[in-house]
């Protein structure tokens, strides 16, 4: 029989039990009024976090955000109307990071807001999560003419504010819409169709490839594909799955 030191996934697992244990009870005085501890949200809060990665980064992202500014440091800043930043928790557990802006995420200034976006709105809404409760961003922010494929060079001017909104997020998975989303934060250059279906790791967060709304909706005999890694993403995020059966129409 191992020793519990030598099973890291076994004292993971336990530690992830205790935390529970406590919050439940925690809530269980809030719940009755209870003054003899601090029982706040934010209290409840902060033992939820025990034993998540330690940030390393101190950056809000508002203030990534200001450092944008008005960017004009690529041409796609010549076309666009608004720049696309990312919406949702600032401090998700699960982030969804697609390709680019298309023409009505560039006239609100939201991500996912057209047709592709109210298809993700339900893949979210199938693993028992809220728009409100991930974050949403993309690879780039600015829409690219007649929603063309970024360019090389686009990408690169644009990936370090992504880097910095994952370091200032950081959640524990990140799903991957799309092949550009997938080779960029992988730093390789499968496609999607070779990506998908597994964990791969962005320094030290799994990050989850799976295909783009769009291409389902050109495409829908993909969405079960896209249904079988979201088992595996709820499986990882720990949440309940009721409906196994489900389909996303």
């Amino acid at each position: 029989m191992r020793r519990v030191e030598s099973n890291p996934q076994f004292l993971k697992s336990w530690a992830a039990s205790a935390v529970e244990e406590i919050l439940t009870y925690f809530r269980f005085l809030a719940e009755r009024g209870c003054v003899g501890f601090e029982c706040s949200k934010p209290t409840l809060d902060m033992i939820g976090a025990w034993g998540r990665r330690k940030k390393i980064w101190s950056e809000t992202l508002k203030e990534i955000r200001t450092d944008l500014g008005d960017c004009r440091r690529c041409r796609l800043s010549k076309g666009r109307k608004h720049i696309v930043f990312g919406t949702g928790d600032p401090h998700a557990r699960l982030m969804f990071v697609g390709e680019g802006p298309g023409y009505e995420e560039d006239q609100s200034g939201e991500p996912f807001v057209g047709a592709a976006g109210r298809l993700l709105t339900r893949i979210i809404d199938a693993i028992h999560l809220s728009r409100e409760q991930v974050y949403i961003c993309n690879i780039i922010k600015c829409r690219p003419p007649g929603n063309r494929n970024p360019m090389a060079d686009e990408i690169e001017i644009c990936y370090p504010f992504l880097k910095r909104q994952i370091a200032s997020v950081e959640p524990d998975i990140i799903c991957a819409l799309g092949t550009f989303a997938a080779q960029t934060l992988l730093d390789i250059g499968s496609p999607i169709s070779k990506l998908r279906g597994c964990f791969h790791d962005y320094s030290g967060i799994k990050v989850l490839p799976t295909y783009h709304p769009a291409y389902l909706l050109r495409n829908p005999e993909k969405k079960r594909d896209v249904w079988e890694d979201m088992k595996k993403l709820m499986k990882a995020l720990d949440v309940r799955d009721e409906s196994l059966s489900q389909d996303l129409k």
